[in-house]
């Protein structure tokens, strides 16, 4: 088992000893949805610790929809129980970049790109297959992508 999965496994054991509801609940449906993307396709495997946290992430994300699915459809309990979930698996994320932060990446990998000889609103491919490893789960891909775009504009 990696070690990030026994931690999120460690961390919903004490959760429920401690009969913290809304952490055990999260906890849970997230490991279920580790579960589920290991049994996915031909055969079973073990996913590595980068790809749990990818499933941690893109289960944040779902959370965050909701909460805005819910605020827009005039439910704001439930819109509040989704972002108090979504802020108990934030924690198992690493920490965000800054708008700042990645305004510089997106300057170095603009710069790469031209000097490889993309122009123009074409070289966006060109950027964001840069760019994308360097940012690795620290900022949505939707944000990067607006990034790249006001750069090259």
């Amino acid at each position: 088992m990696t070690t990030f999965k026994s931690r999120l496994q460690s961390d919903l054991t004490t959760a429920i000893k401690g009969r913290d509801e809304l952490r055990s609940a999260t906890l849970r449906m997230t490991l279920a949805a580790i579960t589920t993307e290991e049994v996915a396709g031909k055969t079973a495997r073990e996913l590595s610790d980068e790809e749990v946290r990818k499933v941690v992430a893109r289960e944040a994300k779902k959370r965050r929809e909701a909460a805005e699915a819910f605020e827009s459809g005039g439910r704001p309990e439930q819109a509040a129980r989704e972002r108090a979930e979504g802020e108990v698996l934030a924690e198992y994320l690493p920490q965000q970049l800054s708008d700042d932060e990645l305004a510089a990446l997106v300057a170095e990998a603009v710069a790469e790109a031209r000097a490889g000889g993309a122009e123009g609103p074409r070289a966006m491919g060109a950027v964001m297959k840069i760019v994308n490893p360097k940012v690795a789960g620290r900022a949505e891909g939707g944000r990067v992508a607006a990034a790249v775009k006001g750069a090259l504009a």
